[in-house]
């Protein structure tokens, strides 16, 4: 009987993955490449818990999800943020393995070289 009930625990668990991966399916952005978009889904489906909405509303899923594109967007467009917004979200996607990341030069750092 225990091994059925694993398997039921088991088909629980992997029903309940695809329902929340079909869910954040719907905040994919025309424009993410399928290696951005599966980094970003990480970072919703991690927090996703922590975030949904109250049943009174309070926008807590669209703060998530301007977190994530604010998390994607500096890792592989390079735009930079307010330190403590960055800070914030480099600590949610901790873990969160991205492979082949764009390397960025900042202005000060063309600057630099460039009056050197």
């Amino acid at each position: 009987m225990v091994g059925g009930e694993a398997a039921a625990a088991v088909e629980e668990l992997v029903s309940g993955v695809r329902r929340a991966t079909d869910f954040a399916e719907q905040f994919r952005s025309y424009s993410e490449s399928e290696k951005q978009w599966k980094a970003r889904m990480e970072f919703i489906l991690r927090h996703l818990p922590d975030y949904r909405d109250p049943p009174d509303g309070g926008g807590r899923l669209d703060q998530l999800l301007s977190l994530s594109m604010v998390w994607a967007n500096h890792l592989f467009l390079g735009c930079s943020y307010n330190k403590d917004l960055l800070d914030k979200v480099m600590e949610m996607a901790d873990g969160i393995e991205v492979e082949d990341l764009p390397q960025f030069t900042t202005r000060s750092e063309l600057m630099k070289k460039h009056q050197s």
